[in-house]
């Protein structure tokens, strides 16, 4: 298609959420020949990542979540202006707060407005929101579920497209040096399950440590590895001492360069718990490495895991997920080749590039029927015809 002038916005300045997934698909469409500008909230992580990838943030927006009147209303001035100097063509959001600036400011504009929708909480059944996804042209969501929650809540299925997440396959790798990361970490001859999660509640930390527990007495030298931070910690802490896990947890902190081969030395990966991000990018990122999974069944899991192919679905239930993770740990001829298919998956399906032409899609057909009707109505288009489903 042809090149177009694209504003991604994301009310966020933290390295969490919507953050990764918003940055890489905007570098990705940038790469692909458009003309990219991204704004989220200055000062913090996501602006040093945005600048670091050369996407440098645009200075006229604040972003900032406030019940500050005057400032919520210098952005949707400032965000009128941009698009009309910019001539962007399509408006770009990828959270609650952003897509409802978009929505005010781009009242009586020709460029069209999108939402990715990153968690299904976004979704909400009320005249507001119903209100704000009838002026979206369209609607992405990075799973099946988010997109049935969407369409409960009245987003005609004609606006809804699924895209779902990605992962650099070339940074995560079995390839990458498993032998120096278990070094590093005190794991070399000990079978290994790790949990790439923030440190909070809802993550399923307690359901692992449970499930270790009963696995402790049949594999002695198992070892669970805990990578991440967050202010959950010292509850995750406590529990490891009253389950009497001191020998067997390791609590191995953020991880961001090394993240790759810390996954390459793993016999197999846990997710127990949805985070703010539905696509579940840490299992994308496992399955990359050829690590095979035991995933909850919530958020996108099912639709990424194929189970007994590239690992386990199970209940979150200490006695299920401990069943199946001495099922991985027990057979490491199948564990690997769980590993091998997971990978082949993800090279199938999950890529920056799949997911930035998919994207494309939805783009062009906003575009075309922008050209074909010569204004935007007050509702706007719909997509097209049928479903957009990748």
């Amino acid at each position: 298609m042809r090149p177009l002038r694209l504003l991604h916005l994301v009310a966020n300045r933290w390295w969490t959420g919507s953050a990764d997934p918003a940055l890489d698909l905007a570098v990705n469409l940038s790469a692909r020949g458009h003309e990219v500008s991204f704004a989220c909230i200055r000062g913090d992580a996501l602006e040093a990542n945005a600048r670091a990838v050369g996407l440098a943030p645009v200075g006229e927006l604040s972003l900032e979540r406030t019940t500050r009147p005057w400032v919520l209303v210098a952005d949707v001035r400032e965000l009128r202006q941009l698009v009309r100097t910019r001539g962007i063509e399509v408006v770009h959001t990828h959270q609650t707060h952003d897509h409802w600036l978009a929505a005010l400011a781009l009242q009586d504009s020709p460029a069209r407005l999108v939402r990715t929708v990153h968690h299904r909480r976004a979704i909400r059944r009320s005249p507001a929101a119903r209100w704000l996804f009838a002026r979206s042209h369209a609607v992405i969501a990075v799973s099946q579920g988010i997109a049935t929650a969407a369409r409960a809540a009245g987003v005609a299925s004609e606006r809804l497209a699924v895209v779902p997440g990605a992962v650099d396959v070339g940074r995560f790798s079995p390839n990458a040096n498993r032998r120096a990361a278990r070094a590093d970490l005190g794991l070399e001859a000990h079978p290994v399950v790790g949990c790439v999660a923030r440190l909070v509640p809802g993550r399923g930390h307690d359901i692992l440590l449970r499930a270790a527990r009963l696995l402790k007495a049949r594999i002695p030298a198992l070892r669970i590895l805990l990578v991440g931070r967050g202010e959950g910690r010292p509850a995750v802490e406590q529990l490891v001492r009253e389950l009497r896990l001191e020998e067997v947890v390791v609590f191995a902190g953020y991880r961001g360069d090394d993240l790759p081969q810390v996954l390459a030395a793993l016999d197999c990966f846990a997710l127990l718990g949805v985070g703010s991000e539905e696509s579940c990018r840490a299992i994308l990122e496992a399955m990359a490495a050829g690590c095979p999974v035991v995933g909850v069944r919530a958020g996108a899991v099912p639709e990424t895991v194929v189970d007994g192919e590239t690992g386990w679905l199970v209940d979150d239930t200490p006695e299920e997920v401990a069943e199946r993770l001495e099922a991985v740990l027990r057979d490491p001829d199948r564990a690997r080749a769980m590993g091998a298919a997971g990978r082949r998956r993800v090279e199938a399906l999950f890529t920056p590039e799949r997911r930035a032409v998919a994207v494309e899609r939805v783009y062009a057909r906003l575009v075309g029927a922008a050209h074909d009707a010569g204004a935007s109505s007050a509702e706007g288009p719909a997509l097209g015809r049928g479903r957009l489903v990748w």
